[in-house]
């Protein structure tokens, strides 16, 4: 006679998997100390180590430069936040544009086609350049000649370029049907573009989108080809000065301060997209 094997209970089940989430987080964590032991123990123990060591991870060098360092970041902190904003609100106007097909806003999105094309395809630090030093050169009336405030107009219009085509692609990832179905219950084309496309569009595109202005935070550094003394500027100050590359570290570890966090931030938004889609259930338990 057979006997059937016991019914498990929901308490069964979340034992069993707790266990499985133990043994995954320890295989995880002896995975990672013996690669990062390893690597560490590799460099630590290499003939150069030493010299490095003093030219790059002084601690006294850090110690007398890091205030001021941190004092210039504060500079490349308030461009990010500033032109972060202009970039987000420019780049959706060019992005609505481009993907209107009204006959009237044909030139409009011709300019805005030309402007993301040029401006996709010259790299930044030109730009920067170019409006550092040559719009000052045209004694425009009304026009800005402080060097911080040109070279953040200069990394809005390169990054307005790149974020357009981000929020391009998620206004034309909607369906057509949404907006149909928005006009059936009574809204007018710019009430559904505004309540029901939109949203929707920057819902999905809000991964790539923080992912962009990672990489402006870390751009702003190059305002300082142009003169305004950011964080980066300051450690080649200090580096020169030393004769020491340990203020170029300390920079390195303000930046990180940021785009970690933001990063991390990105990467949560992406699974519990994919779980939300069933993305996950491929990549095996968790």
């Amino acid at each position: 006679m057979t006997t059937l094997p016991p019914l498990t209970t929901r308490e069964d089940r979340a034992r069993a998997h707790r266990h499985r989430a133990r043994r995954s987080i320890t295989i995880s964590a002896i995975s990672t100390i013996v690669v990062i032991g390893g690597l560490v123990a590799y460099v630590l123990t290499s003939p150069g180590w030493p010299r490095v060591r003093r030219q790059f991870f002084s601690a006294s060098v850090f110690g007398s430069s890091f205030g001021s360092v941190l004092s210039g970041f504060w500079l490349d902190v308030r461009m990010f936040l500033i032109v972060e904003v202009v970039v987000l609100v420019f780049a959706l106007l060019i992005a609505l544009v481009r993907t209107m097909r009204v006959p009237v806003l044909f030139p409009l999105r011709m300019l805005a086609i030309v402007y993301v094309d040029v401006f996709r395809g010259v790299p930044t630090i030109l730009v920067v350049y170019l409006f550092g030093f040559a719009v000052p050169g045209l004694e425009l009336s009304g026009m800005p000649t402080s060097a911080t405030t040109l070279s953040g107009i200069a990394l809005a219009l390169c990054y307005s370029a790149y974020v357009s085509e981000v929020f391009r692609a998620g206004l034309e990832s909607i369906h057509p049907s949404q907006a149909g179905a928005a006009l059936a219950l009574g809204l007018t084309p710019t009430q559904a573009l505004r309540h029901v496309i939109v949203p929707q569009a920057v819902r999905r595109v809000l991964p790539p989108l923080l992912n962009d202005f990672i990489a402006l935070q870390k751009d702003v550094a190059l305002v300082s080809v142009v003169g305004p003394q950011e964080a980066f500027r300051v450690a080649q100050i200090f580096a020169a000065q030393y004769f020491n590359y340990t203020p170029l570290m300390a920079a390195a570890l303000l930046y990180l301060s940021v785009t970690i966090p933001l990063t991390r931030l990105v990467d949560r938004m992406q699974a519990r997209n994919m779980r939300e889609r069933g993305g996950l259930l491929a990549l095996g338990p968790r």
